[in-house]
């Protein structure tokens, strides 16, 4: 697989003490108090100019508290291989939640973002363990009072807002752009904090002449099709279209049933779910409540570590009959219908049974495995994937949502002007993935009637992370003086080009109901910072090179 060799181009570490050595001015005690070189890894300026520009900024704003920074470009596939699996090796990088639908309910993001529990090879890549986090992100989850809830998601993300995981950049305002003369406007569906890119649309968009396929486009390569992991926004924009799940979310932002064509609450950790008849996997062969038990049990073993924390809770899944499932949980979920059966894929046990059962006694997971031919029972039928050119797929008549255009062609697209030249000459007919200046979208949209641009505050977030297995991330009083030396003012306007509001939070100030009122602000002050250091025990040498405190070094892997 490619991640594998990529993981493995990785691995060429050596331990070292991170020792400088003296020069004019430095004594021997202070140098091997030096905060080492510090590398912000992120995407090439091409691929992503806003994450690019963001990472320029904020390590400029570092460099001001005495710090040695370099910024490091990485295309997509080796960065986020890198982030993902090499945990010990990297200290901090630019980052994205964007916005799924599944994500409308605070759920998945504070639980399983900062969960210790899926610190080793889960959500929560930086490595951010706190016990009294734990345990409210986790009380939330069991509150089955939707204002005793809201109180405790408000407390988690004061307890963020304190301990500063990430410095939280912005919720951006997203940019979407379509052929009006290709697709009727009024069967476009814009999502409440999602945008028009979403499953409504791509199911329901209505061609208005002879062309039937939607054609869009993605900065990123797809990097697999895999419905037991998700290794990107755009892996995850085909997947919900292979695969069905019991439940959707609406473009209310509120659960709706799916494969599910019913479901009831018996009691607060009981709950009874009847299929849809008549569905069927691509292959012909029928959906059965067994193909959904297994989809709900496989997670729970060792070999799919990504949906694992969404299925954590479930203690039985029962067949009361062939079309009526009843959950079990451990402890009330609040959130179960959007944070686990909104979130899963249902996959047929014929397929995956046999594919798991080949990593037995092996190091890989589920991750790793990728069908020849990808087999569904959603509204689109899987027909090719050329890696790093394009992914087709098509209608699938039988479905009881079946699309109204003929086929889905997702194409890879880096360059923004690129993507828009398409646009503008009809190669493309939905602008899908948009990173360049909004103005730019906007003046074209009044160039040419064909095209209609329309903008979205997402309920995802831009994010720097740092890497809490390696000092000095490991000490928040550090987090919190890089997010207040950052300038994030300055991105939002510079990177973002004003299209996007300052994020204070994982949960996105489009979600106004679970957004926390009156959260701490930290403000852009680069002396506040340093006073925040200096408090701390930090100090500079005669060169302004930042120093850790007295009787403090570190021993790290380093990469090389």
């Amino acid at each position: 697989m490619r991640a594998q060799m990529l993981r493995g181009a990785f691995v060429f570490a050596v331990i070292a003490a991170l020792v400088v050595g003296t020069g004019p001015g430095r004594t021997q005690a202070q140098a091997s108090r030096q905060v080492r070189e510090l590398v912000l890894v992120t995407w090439p300026q091409a691929a992503d100019p806003q994450q690019y520009e963001a990472a320029r900024i904020a390590a400029e704003g570092m460099r001001k508290l005495g710090l040695k920074v370099t910024v490091r470009p990485m295309p997509w596939e080796q960065l986020s291989d890198y982030v993902w699996y090499n945990r010990q090796k990297w200290d901090m990088t630019t980052w994205q939640m964007v916005g799924r639908p599944e994500r409308s309910d605070p759920d998945e993001i504070l639980v399983n973002l900062f969960s210790s529990s899926t610190a080793k090879d889960g959500y929560n890549f930086i490595g951010f363990i706190d016990p009294a986090y734990d345990e409210v992100a986790q009380a939330q989850r069991s509150a089955t009072d939707p204002e005793r809830r809201r109180k405790l998601v408000y407390e988690a993300q004061r307890m963020l807002a304190e301990k500063q995981p990430y410095t939280f950049l912005v919720n951006p305002k997203s940019l979407y752009a379509y052929n009006n003369q290709v697709w009727d406007p009024k069967t476009i569906v814009d999502q409440k904090g999602i945008g028009i890119k979403n499953f409504w649309t791509f199911i329901q968009a209505t061609p208005k002449g002879a062309q039937k396929d939607m054609v869009l486009n993605a900065q990123d390569p797809v990097q697999a099709i895999n419905p037991l992991y998700i290794s990107g926004k755009v892996d995850s924009w085909v997947t919900e279209l292979i695969w069905d799940r019991l439940v959707r979310i609406g473009p209310d932002g509120l659960p709706r049933p799916w494969a599910a064509a019913a479901y009831t609450w018996v009691n607060p950790t009981t709950l009874d779910v009847t299929l849809r008849s008549g569905m069927k996997w691509h292959d012909g062969r029928p959906v059965t409540a067994e193909d959904v038990i297994f989809s709900f049990m496989a997670p729970k073993g060792a070999k799919v570590p990504m949906y694992k924390p969404f299925v954590a809770n479930i203690a039985a899944i029962k067949a009361l009959n062939a079309t009526t499932l009843r959950f079990t949980l451990d402890r009330p979920q609040a959130a179960f219908l959007t944070s686990t059966l909104g979130k899963l894929n249902l996959v047929p046990r014929h397929v995956w049974e046999p594919m798991l059962q080949s990593l037995e006694g092996k190091k890989e997971n589920a991750e790793s495995l990728q069908e020849r031919t990808p087999i569904g029972s959603g509204p689109f039928k899987f027909v090719s994937w050329t890696r790093g050119q394009e992914v087709v797929l098509e209608a699938n008549p039988q479905h009881w949502a079946a699309p109204r255009m003929h086929r889905w062609i997702l194409r890879t697209v880096a360059n923004v002007e690129a993507a828009l030249g398409g646009l503008r000459n009809g190669e493309l007919n939905f602008l899908s993935d948009y990173l360049g200046d909004p103005q730019v979208l906007v003046r074209l949209s009044r160039q040419d009637p064909r095209i209609t641009v329309v903008a979205s505050t997402d309920i995802g977030f831009q994010f720097i992370a740092y890497n809490e297995r390696r000092p000095p991330f490991n000490d928040p009083v550090f987090r919190k003086a890089l997010s207040m030396a950052i300038d994030r003012t300055m991105i939002r306007l510079v990177a973002y080009k004003g299209y996007g509001v300052l994020a204070d939070s994982p949960v996105s100030k489009a979600l106004e109901f679970w957004h926390a009122p009156g959260l701490p602000q930290l403000p852009y002050s680069v002396q506040a910072a340093r006073d925040l250091l200096k408090k701390a025990g930090y100090d500079w040498d005669s060169q302004g090179r930042l120093l850790y405190p007295a009787n403090q070094t570190e021993t790290l892997e380093v990469a090389r």
